[in-house]
């Protein structure tokens, strides 16, 4: 019984080095044959750059030519392969790795692609395909056909949206994530839903546009101080038009050539933001590297001819702005972000706080009224920090605005005008800014008396008055 196990255990153990051996053969086999073909046939090559030669443009059948390799199945049986977290937290993306080959069949043919990264010459990528000759004229036609057609799937599956910053000319970006949902932007209701309906009527112009002879592009001005909204006006507005971002940072330019090397590498379907433009092009900065000549060719030169994409503009106040940089053609439609009013507050307090009305409302009325006033951005960090507590951050508000004393106010009203046909819209109560301290201090002692006789008036406003 013994012997008879013995030899069982040894016949099984040959029939698993024989097998071993013969896939090891086959897969040997297999890939002499394909070592042999590679040599027996002529193939072709085709060269995919990141960024065309001539103009350094980003060229956009390499995204395209990405996102069809990454979906072959051909990659998760490669020897080595790049492994990356997706757009989910439990999402796995697979990419090649750089000067990494895979190949690909289609209809019969066998064809191959190298992620190529040149060492030298700052690091340039392409993907290279090799075709056999005699397939070339039957299949490649229909293969780059297939290619567009499953890259235009994964994207609309996908619809991931991404944020560019530029650095050494070029640009490199991150998944842009920003939660911003533009229902949720504190503006008045009105104006928002002019800017709203703007926005999405500017996705069906594109016809328009070609009748009248002009770039299907638009533009805004954005301005007010900051913590007034206007950063995640730009992210709302990106999530709404599920629009990429590419954020220009006027500090790290160093000339116009520089400018217009980075304007001619972005794509259609973007956002191109610009903020703090008052610090590049002021009058008190005559000698910027960066002045209203350039401003001017990046806004309606002949390079920014790229069609589907929208500029935004930010500033704290336009006081000391060239006119010609905010003519219209050049900026479509100014928006002015004002200091937080009562209306805002009560929206801040619905979207942080989930009440719509509350006992202390009144009071923070009357505290607006009186002149005081805060940034959106600081009145929701205080709701933000005691939200638990809807009571104790109205009352931490009604503090913070009561120790403002008035003496905050946005002062962008008293900037030049919006040109005559710019769509300029704002809030906020600028007859205030502009009232006298003396008479601020008579309408403050008559609200007093007014409220003495009604019983009602708050001791902390009494010693601030």
């Amino acid at each position: 019984m013994f012997v008879v196990n013995l030899l069982l255990i040894c016949f099984s153990i040959f029939l698993v080095r024989w097998f071993l051996l013969r896939t090891a053969l086959i897969y040997a086999v297999r890939k002499g044959i394909e070592w042999i073909g590679d040599r027996v046939h002529v193939h072709q090559h085709f060269k995919v750059p990141e960024l065309n030669d001539s103009t350094h443009q980003r060229n956009l059948f390499y995204r395209r030519v990405s996102l069809y390799l990454t979906s072959l199945a051909s990659l998760e049986d490669s020897d080595f392969t790049n492994l990356s977290a997706g757009k989910k937290s439990n999402d796995i993306v697979l990419s090649l790795d750089d000067n990494q080959t895979i190949h690909d069949d289609f209809l019969g043919a066998r064809v191959s692609w190298l992620n190529r990264v040149e060492r030298g010459g700052g690091g340039s990528r392409s993907f290279v395909l090799r075709i056999r000759k005699k397939d070339k004229r039957r299949i490649l036609k229909p293969y780059l056909q297939h290619i567009h057609a499953v890259s235009d799937a994964i994207e609309e599956r996908g619809n991931e949206l991404r944020i560019y910053s530029h650095c050494g000319g070029r640009w490199k970006s991150i998944l842009f994530n920003h939660p911003a949902d533009f229902d949720a932007i504190v503006l008045d209701p009105d104006l928002k839903a002019k800017i709203r309906h703007d926005l999405e009527n500017f996705l069906k112009s594109k016809q328009y546009y070609h009748k009248l002879g002009r770039v299907w592009k638009r533009s805004y001005l954005l301005y007010g101080q900051s913590g007034t909204g206007k950063s995640s006006f730009i992210a709302a507005a990106a999530n709404l038009l599920s629009y990429d971002v590419y954020y220009l940072n006027l500090s790290q330019i160093a000339d116009a050539e520089d400018l217009n090397s980075l304007l001619i590498q972005t794509t259609s379907k973007s956002l191109i933001v610009v903020e703090d433009l008052d610090r590049y092009v002021s009058d008190s900065r005559p000698n910027s590297r960066i002045n209203s000549s350039c401003l001017l060719n990046f806004m309606d030169g002949l390079l920014n001819s790229q069609e589907e994409r929208i500029s935004i503009f930010t500033m704290n106040s336009k006081d000391g702005i060239d006119p010609a940089l905010l003519r219209p053609g050049r900026i479509d439609m100014h928006i002015h972000f004002p200091l937080c009013d009562f209306a805002s507050f009560k929206n801040l307090a619905s979207n942080y706080l989930g009440v719509k009305e509350h006992k202390l409302f009144p009071q923070v009325e009357e505290i607006f009224q009186s002149g005081a006033a805060m940034s959106a951005a600081e009145i929701s960090e205080l709701m933000l920090v005691k939200r638990s507590s809807p009571s104790r951050a109205l009352k931490s508000v009604i503090s913070a605005l009561q120790s403002s004393g008035g003496t905050r106010r946005s002062d962008s009203s008293a900037s030049s005008p919006a040109p005559p046909s710019a769509a300029e819209e704002g809030g906020g109560a600028a007859w205030k800014g502009a009232m006298p301290k003396e008479f601020r201090k008579l309408y403050g002692l008559l609200r007093l008396k007014s409220c003495r006789r009604a019983g009602s008036f708050d001791q902390d406003e009494i010693g601030r008055l």
